[in-house]
């Protein structure tokens, strides 16, 4: 895989675009006007590794929220303005490290060139979103239904107007709830100039669905070098959202990030509810970022092999497990008590190869 060179450009602190790793975003689910609610849900999305975070604003309510959630949270904020272009110039004015918006729904190109100027005084990124479902009426006629060619053209088009604003601060999305069209969109823009991309399947569908669609239509992009950063869109938690970001970039070694739990798919042999056992491991896993590999395995026959070739591992023998790390046996223990020490032997691999990356 040879990633595309597109410009850099800065959202709030975190690099986009040209060698830096590609970024994992989210989107909260909460309504942005209450407080409490929001700043709970990014707090718990940067736990599982979310870098930048973007938030609904569809009211003055909401936006008056920004600095306020800005202040208790970690990461850069975007925010989401559809329709009202005075919302996207007050979200800017109130401090959002960036916002996104779909020119073609924010009340005229002459409302969009407002928005241009009061970004480009104060060096604030636009990320300017095509979407199939929200194509410009004569993209439409020209080529009858949402095709990849309007979608690429639409941003094209967009791009020449920001451009001729002298306004260059800006990266694209381009996406569909259909997979070939997204991909098709996505090439024909990346090939035709260097600004960064967001990738993602819009409306990919429910968490099995969802992750399988947006696996299969961001991992062909990515595999051919294509985005900068990456949302997965999913009806579930947003935290969702970006455990399977991760997991997509793992598998292309694209990002080294967290624990992987490697468990066996379960058979007539295992004689313990694994299942149960390795997402509860995953779960009481995830605030760990050190890249750690870890096996949950339910049999004598695999189990201690694929358990002892992991960082840890735990493989079922009767009633009991036995805890590998580091390819050596620990112990042999009964259920909770070897999760527990699993947990600790994890986090204490994980301190270890934390403090080797810094010495």
């Amino acid at each position: 895989m040879v990633r595309r060179k597109s410009r850099v450009i800065k959202v709030g602190n975190v690099p986009i675009g040209g060698g830096y790793p590609i970024v994992v975003q989210s989107m909260t689910n909460t309504f942005t006007e209450d407080l409490e609610a929001t700043v709970n849900q990014i707090k718990e999305l940067e736990k599982v590794g979310c870098e930048i975070v973007r938030v609904a604003v569809p009211t003055v309510e909401a936006v008056d929220n920004i600095p306020l959630i800005k202040k208790k949270i970690g990461i850069p904020l975007i925010a989401d303005i559809h329709f009202d272009y005075r919302l996207a110039i007050k979200s800017i004015e109130k401090g959002a490290d960036g916002i996104r918006i779909n020119p073609g729904n924010i009340g005229g190109m002459d409302k969009v060139k407002e928005v241009i100027k009061v970004a480009g005084e104060r060096n604030i990124p636009i990320r300017i979103g095509v979407n199939t479902g929200s194509l410009p009426k004569e993209i439409l006629n020209k080529y009858g239904y949402p095709s990849a060619e309007a979608v690429a053209e639409t941003a094209l088009n967009y791009m020449k107007f920001f451009e001729d604003e002298d306004f260059i601060n800006m990266k694209f999305s381009l996406k569909g709830s259909d997979i070939k069209t997204t991909v098709l969109a996505n090439r024909i823009f990346a090939s035709s100039c260097n600004y960064p991309i967001h990738i993602g399947i819009t409306e990919a569908g429910t968490v099995l669905s969802g992750a399988v669609k947006s696996a299969a239509g961001i991992g062909i992009l990515l595999y051919e070098g294509i985005g900068d950063t990456v949302r997965v869109s999913l009806s579930a938690h947003p935290k969702i959202e970006v455990k399977v970001a991760f997991k997509i970039l793992s598998s292309l070694g694209l990002r080294d990030y967290g624990v992987d739990v490697i468990s066996c798919p379960t058979c007539g042999r295992c004689q313990v509810d694994l299942p149960r056992i390795a997402l509860e491991v995953e779960e009481a896993l995830e605030h760990i970022k050190t890249p750690v590999s870890v096996a949950v395995m339910g049999c004598a026959v695999n189990g201690p092999g694929e358990a002892s070739f992991a960082d840890v591992g735990i493989a079922a023998a009767g009633e009991k497990f036995i805890l590998f790390a580091g390819g050596k046996v620990i112990g042999k223990y009964k259920e909770e008590e070897a999760i527990k020490r699993l947990v600790g032997e994890v986090e204490r691999v994980a301190n270890e190869k934390e403090n080797k990356s810094f010495s």
